[in-house]
């Protein structure tokens, strides 16, 4: 059985830093690609970062780019999202998803968030002013 099980939001100040853990069960990350999606209160869900496994791709959104760096342990099936320069803006629930796939990381991301195969529950970062 497939799960993803995310970890490591909180509460942090703006500026702050927060590394976000997605840990994968029930399959391995060959022929995968895994996202990092957030959706805020009233928003709809978008993508934030992804990383593709069958090329080693990665893909961030304009508004993290720059901030917010992804990354892998294959030993421990586990996707990290390092969140430096936090906004408040930043703050929602962030999920992670696996899709299978040999598509490059933008493709995956420029697709709809409800073409994922596999999600998790999430984890909420709140971010304060």
């Amino acid at each position: 059985e497939v799960q993803l099980v995310e970890s490591g939001g909180g509460l942090v100040q703006a500026g702050g830093s927060l590394r976000l853990s997605c840990a994968a069960s029930g399959f391995t990350f060959d022929d995968y690609a895994i996202g990092w999606f957030r959706q805020a209160p009233g928003k709809e869900r978008e993508g934030v970062s992804c990383i593709s496994f069958s090329d080693g791709s990665t893909y961030y959104a304009d508004s993290v780019k720059g901030r917010f760096t992804i990354s892998s342990d294959n030993a421990k099936n586990t996707v990290y999202l390092q969140m430096n320069s936090l906004k408040p803006e930043d703050t929602a629930v962030y999920y992670c998803a696996a899709k299978i796939t040999t598509a490059q990381a933008m493709g995956v991301m420029t697709s709809p968030w409800y073409a994922m195969d596999y999600w998790g529950k999430g984890t909420l970062v709140t971010v304060s002013s």
